[in-house]
């Protein structure tokens, strides 16, 4: 009767990332009842645009900054991108203190792999306190908080958990005193609960995002129905959709480059 075990276990899996997913999902109703969270600043978010760094981390985060800052320095060739993956800096002043960060990041000599430049400038300061600012409008989640993105990304471990639980009590040796297709039934009960929270989800309470909250999430679809210019639809597509926004051929191929460093 060890398939017994290895129920308890799925079930176990199965129900406790389901609860955190209702519990996620109920404080994002929550906050999305209520508005702006209860800040010292809440009334300046209301009817607030974002900027172009903004919507970047409201859509991907610390990364994704730094991408919106990259990509609008070498649109300008203040920044040189080489599809061969390395960065030059061409105009030493930057114009903002991202731009700053991400030339620091590029260091003394004025040139660098892209790679390592994104990583440094998306763990730069001016970052961090980007992302203090937000949180504190309420627009961006708190690092570690109990978020449904996350919640949903352990909904699915625990699916694929009961998968290989199932699997391996099916498969197990000798005679187990049950009949399998029962086992198999057994175990089809709690991946029916997680499928079944997953699909909830999507309708329910998608986008679910890491970064932004509900207020930021209605922020961010404003500002893509916005009219922009040529040059601003293309940075802010950059910043919501990421570098797969991209159309250039060698400024896409300059963040796609995977060879390996050179040596300096």
């Amino acid at each position: 009767m060890f398939w017994v075990l290895l129920l308890f276990l799925a079930w176990a899996f199965a129900g406790t990332a389901c609860a955190r997913l209702c519990l996620a999902a109920v404080r994002t109703d929550a906050s999305d009842a209520a508005g702006v969270p209860d800040v010292p600043d809440a009334q300046a978010v209301a009817g607030r645009d974002l900027t172009l760094y903004e919507a970047a981390f409201l859509s991907g985060g610390p990364a994704r900054v730094a991408d919106v800052a990259l990509v609008s320095m070498a649109r300008e060739r203040r920044l040189l991108l080489a599809h061969t993956g390395w960065a030059t800096v061409v105009d030493p002043r930057g114009r903002d203190e991202i731009e700053q960060s991400v030339i620091g990041a590029i260091g003394p000599g004025g040139q660098s792999r892209i790679a390592p430049v994104r990583r440094r400038a998306a763990d730069a300061e001016a970052v961090r306190r980007l992302a203090d600012g937000l949180v504190h409008a309420g627009l961006a989640v708190r690092e570690g908080s109990d978020t449904v993105a996350s919640a949903v990304r352990q909904v699915r471990a625990a699916a694929l958990a009961v998968t290989v639980l199932g699997s391996t009590a099916l498969l197990l040796p000798g005679d187990t005193g049950t009949p399998r297709p029962l086992v198999g039934a057994w175990f089809a009960l709690p991946l029916i609960l997680t499928l079944s929270s997953l699909v909830i989800a999507r309708f329910e309470v998608h986008p679910y995002s890491p970064w932004a909250s509900p207020a930021g999430q209605r922020l961010l679809r404003a500002l893509t129905g916005k009219p922009a210019g040529d040059e601003r639809s293309f940075l802010t597509s950059v910043a919501v959709r990421g570098i797969r926004a991209i159309g250039e051929p060698e400024l896409r191929a300059a963040f796609t480059h995977r060879d390996q460093p050179l040596r300096e």
